[in-house]
């Protein structure tokens, strides 16, 4: 069976700046490749211990208590052919598989949405071995986060709650369970590697607050649940960074919180929308910490014409040290305090001009373009 795998090129150096909510350059990374995995304080969000994430469950207690609560996901898809006057292709329908996670009792799940994006039809099984049609309730291809429902009875729904995800600490136990290879139920185990990490959405903007594991993870296991040491779900894994195509132990899981806040409001009926600015962005080279616009990979007008930047008079070569009073010292940064606001709101930013000046610009955020675009 095929699996899905998307893949992302992540530039050697300083990456390509990126938009607002945007894509923003990892400065001094090595050349590799970054895989999705084919495959808030909502009621499922349960805090864990800011000091400690375990109760000392062993993995075995950990799979026996959430494997009835991670499903296999088949999906279906049509590649159109195409004609070019001389020859033509077919239309060929492929097969994808991935992973996801129940969310309630009403039938509702959590995935990835590159699992089901283009999705001709989608098949959920469960543990026991009963399979069920699935629709796709809504997906949000910024945050990567997808939501799909099945009829199936409320006994053969066993929802895993979801942890406060702000509170993994480096070093916690996690757990991954999934269907790499199509090898469904498939347990993995290892620790939270980083957190605040920030990863590539597939509409090419960036998802802040990402964590990354040592657990195995492969294509399959998209889409799936990254565990804590109490069975309670951190985040869903994403991707993978690698140089061969399997894992070599660096992964991605989305923040819980953002998949729960997410889900919650494709799941209300409410559009999901995220606040944009309108600017690429690269860490300052300066003297003053913070968010350069254009910064050193940057070149001409790194503000898209028409944004909310460029109406706030924001230009090349401005950097970013604070959003109203909280305090900027990277692109990551930046990212992820604009994340927490909402289109339509108004944000004082604090900004050192090349020329050395200082000023306050206040910029009223705009909604997000549906796909990134290239500012310049």
């Amino acid at each position: 069976m095929s699996r899905l795998m998307k893949v992302l090129p992540v530039i050697a150096g300083a990456v390509a700046g990126a938009v607002v909510a945007l894509l923003v350059a990892n400065g001094g990374t090595n050349k590799t490749v970054i895989e999705e995995l084919g495959g808030s304080s909502g009621a499922n969000a349960v805090p864990t211990s800011n000091s400690k994430t375990t109760t000392g469950l062993s993995i075995n207690q950990i799979y026996k208590m959430d494997s009835p609560g991670v499903v296999d996901i088949v999906v279906k898809s049509v590649q159109q052919g195409s004609n070019n006057g001389f020859f033509s292709t077919p239309s060929q329908t492929s097969q994808d598989e991935g992973s996801g996670v129940v969310y309630d009792k009403q039938g509702d799940i959590l995935t990835d949405e590159h699992v089901v994006a283009n999705a001709t039809s989608v098949t959920v099984n469960f543990q026991d071995g009963v399979s069920a049609p699935a629709k796709v309730l809504g997906t949000d291809p910024s945050t990567d986060i997808a939501v799909i429902k099945v009829d199936v009875k409320a006994s053969e729904l066993h929802p895993i709650r979801f942890a406060n995800s702000g509170n993994a600490q480096v070093g916690d136990p996690v757990v991954a369970i999934g269907s790499p290879f199509s090898l469904p139920e498939t347990t993995t185990a290892g620790i939270v590697s980083a957190v605040g990490r920030t990863i590539q959405a597939p509409n090419g903007y960036e998802i802040p607050a990402a964590i990354q594991t040592d657990a195995a993870i492969n294509p399959g296991n998209s889409g799936g649940p990254l565990l804590d040491g109490n069975g309670q779900v951190l985040g869903l894994n994403d991707q993978i960074q690698t140089s061969s195509g399997d894992s070599a132990g660096v992964g991605f899981a989305t923040p819980g919180n953002t998949d729960v806040q997410v889900a919650d409001q494709i799941i209300s009926g409410k559009k999901v929308q995220h606040a944009y600015v309108g600017v690429s962005l690269n860490n300052s080279t300066g003297s003053a910490p913070g968010a350069e616009i254009g910064g050193a990979s940057g070149s001409g007008n790194a503000v898209v014409p028409g944004s909310p930047a460029a109406k706030a008079g924001l230009t090349s070569g401005d950097v970013i040290t604070k959003v109203d009073d909280t305090p900027v010292t990277s692109s990551d940064a930046f990212i992820s305090v604009i994340s927490g606001y909402k289109p339509g709101q108004t944000v004082n930013l604090t900004v050192i001009s090349p020329s050395g000046g200082k000023r306050v610009v206040k910029v009223t955020l705009g909604v997000r373009p549906a796909s990134a675009p290239t500012a310049g």
